[in-house]
């Protein structure tokens, strides 16, 4: 399994590195010691930390049937990764909303 996860990794720092060098642009926001520095080469590791504040809330009723989801919002960098990584907000809304009322 671990070897999954981190292919898994790498191919998300190689595609968002990818999507950087085509543009020719830089991301703000991912050294936490020094918010306003500019990359284009982002390690997993940063790309991951910049989601660490994400949280998920289920809350069920005593039947134990989900009645509510709640996402954190996203920031405009966390955005930004998941439509270079090709997966956009869209799909982060719809972990919200998935499974309700079944």
């Amino acid at each position: 399994m671990l070897p999954l996860v981190t292919a898994t990794l790498d191919l998300g720092q190689f595609v968002l590195r990818r999507s950087l060098q085509t543009e020719q642009t830089k991301l703000p926001g991912l050294h936490p010691e020094h918010k306003t520095k500019m990359t284009d080469k982002p390690t997993a590791e940063r790309i991951l930390k910049a989601f660490a504040d994400v949280s998920l809330t289920i809350i069920k009723n005593a039947a134990g049937e989900e009645i509510l989801r709640r996402l954190t919002p996203l920031s405009g960098l966390q955005e930004d990764i998941l439509q270079r990584l090709g997966l956009g907000a869209s799909l982060y809304g719809q972990l919200e909303i998935q499974g309700i009322g079944t």
